[in-house]
């Protein structure tokens, strides 16, 4: 499965600490993330993760482009909802292409371990054989 990783700035702490926690899962995945979230993770875990610039300059667009070309299965987005962000634009678009084509997003710490837990049991399966449809 293809996990995009994204956190605004003051929820980057959030993230490499959710990253830490499930580090077995998605270590079993391809990871994506924007920029400084993917180096954070990076540096913290280990993990291998395809880094995009950062939200503000075009990451976010840039995983949305993957969403929209059916190459993203996943999207974890600790959102800080009470700063104002620079690209309110793209962070609306990119979720509104996860509603448009039914790609799993998580915007906080509760989803985001719903998520996990569902990719461990299997439950997202259906997104790979869709993408091979597609893709």
């Amino acid at each position: 499965m293809k996990i995009a990783l994204i956190a605004h700035d003051e929820k980057k702490d959030d993230m490499v600490r959710f990253t830490e926690a499930y580090q077995y899962s998605l270590e079993k995945h391809e990871l994506f993330a924007t920029g400084t979230t993917g180096l954070r993770i990076t540096e913290s875990t280990g993990l291998e993760i395809h880094r995009f610039q950062s939200g503000p300059l075009g990451g976010d667009q840039q995983i949305g482009a993957m969403v929209a070309d059916n190459n993203m299965d996943m999207i974890i987005f600790f959102r800080d909802p009470l700063t104002a962000q620079p690209h309110e634009p793209d962070i609306s678009a990119l979720m509104r292409l996860c509603d448009v084509y039914s790609i799993p997003l998580a915007t906080n710490m509760g989803s985001a371990e719903i998520l996990i837990h569902a990719l461990e049991r299997g439950d997202l399966k259906w997104r790979e054989i869709i993408r091979d449809k597609k893709g």
